[in-house]
């Protein structure tokens, strides 16, 4: 008996896939048989994908809710629908799609048809990612250009690390000494503390040279 399936698949973790488990529910499919995988789409080596591939068998019918949830760009949309189609000989239903409906039109005009959609489709989708990414980069610089912070807020120095950065910077005690006191990994020390050093040294030649001037 010829099987259903679903597909879902979104780029990160943190994003959800009620809107596709919704419309693929709507197909009547089991729950077993529908895969989701949680991950980029800039290859194949998905652990859902696989699974679903040794799953599919001549004559199964397989939906997706949009024709991007089997690749991230044009070329890997079609390497994917062509394999699924020409060697897994497999149907497909794009539900937001309904002109790419493998099951209508198996004879030479409608494949030809469907090709032909499915090339522009698949286009259009990678531009818009494209113009998608360039937005958002768009919109980091503007941010930046703002004043904005990305990434996590750095953590405050302890209250005795300037007085410890001028011992530092004096000579006085070694750089794992002055982390030491100040409570503080080496590495965090050095990065936060080498801006301070050096200002502090430019600071002491700064005197140096005005009070050679003044004798």
């Amino acid at each position: 008996m010829n099987q259903m399936y679903g597909y879902a698949r979104v780029s990160t973790k943190e994003q959800r896939e009620d809107r596709q488990l919704l419309a693929l529910s709507g197909m009547q499919l089991s729950r077993r048989n529908i895969f989701v995988d949680k991950q980029s789409g800039k290859d194949f080596e998905r652990p859902m994908y696989q699974q679903l591939l040794s799953h599919l068998k001549e004559d199964d019918l397989l939906y997706v809710k949009s024709i991007d949830r089997l690749g991230r760009n044009y070329e890997e949309i079609l390497e994917q629908w062509r394999f699924l189609t020409r060697e897994k000989k497999v149907d497909i239903v794009v539900l937001d799609m309904p002109l790419l409906d493998t099951r209508r039109g198996k004879d030479l005009m409608g494949t030809f048809l469907s090709d032909i959609v499915l090339q522009v489709l698949s286009f259009v989708a990678e531009n818009e990612r494209k113009n998608i990414r360039e937005r958002q980069q768009e919109g980091i610089e503007a941010a930046k250009l703002r004043g904005v912070q990305f990434g996590r807020p750095q953590k405050p120095v302890p209250d005795n690390f300037e007085r410890v950065c001028r011992k530092w910077a004096a000579g006085e005690i070694s750089g794992r000494e002055a982390a030491a006191c100040c409570n503080m990994p080496v590495t965090s020390f050095y990065r936060k503390g080498r801006t301070r050093k050096a200002e502090l040294l430019r600071k002491t030649e700064q005197k140096r040279r005005q009070k050679k001037a003044e004798v």
